[in-house]
């Protein structure tokens, strides 16, 4: 499988030729417009940073090899009162499994880790302010245990949501010899694909 960072929360997907497109984005700084072709599209909430699919191509006729499991969570700790409700989305093809945290907004419980553990690797929101921050992020993922663990829904000098945190606060909480840093946002996911945190590089 190959995941495809192209900013903020938004990733593609790919096995065996089928392309599945999350959380396409609008106006966010630095950014361009998610214009991307795909076979399917998944949004984990409405907000216009997570859910602009007018310049999306669907194709239609592939044969889909991913199966995916939804979970019902919330953007914020107070069970949605603030900002509504958040899908988490697991998804799996050719034996690996991939995490899609979307907006996550609180810890998870023992039920919801079960329901999306184990996982090959786990998208997580790490800036803050609108989802859980650097350290709510990594209890969340020490909570699942995944192999490789992907920041996402941050910002840096030159893009992103000027109200959250940059990736830095989430990777001093890691061992640095854990840290992989990667040119371009692409990751060939393997089965033996070491252990790492893998700051991708927005693909535009």
């Amino acid at each position: 499988m190959t995941i495809t960072w192209l900013g903020h929360a938004c990733f593609l997907l790919e096995s065996g030729g089928f392309r599945v497109l999350i959380d396409p984005f609008q106006n966010v700084p630095g950014l361009p417009d998610t214009e991307a072709e795909a076979d399917a599209v998944y949004c984990s909430h409405g907000h216009f940073a997570h859910c602009y699919t007018e310049q999306i191509r669907l194709s239609e006729g592939k044969e889909n090899p991913f199966t995916v499991e939804e979970l019902r969570t919330f953007h914020d700790p107070e069970g949605g009162r603030l900002r509504g409700e958040n899908t988490v989305r697991r998804f799996t093809a050719g034996g690996l499994s991939v995490v899609h945290l979307g907006d996550l907004g609180h810890p998870l419980s023992e039920e919801q880790v079960r329901a999306i553990a184990p996982c090959d690797a786990l998208l997580i929101p790490v800036g803050g302010t609108y989802t859980v921050d650097a350290q709510g992020a990594k209890d969340v993922a020490d909570q699942v245990g995944a192999r490789v663990v992907i920041p996402m829904h941050y910002r840096s000098d030159f893009w992103g949501l000027e109200s959250i945190e940059t990736v830095d606060p989430f990777l001093l909480l890691w061992p640095a010899e854990r840290i992989r840093r990667y040119p371009s946002g692409i990751l060939p996911l393997e089965k033996d694909t070491p252990a790492q945190v893998a700051v991708l590089s927005p693909t535009v």
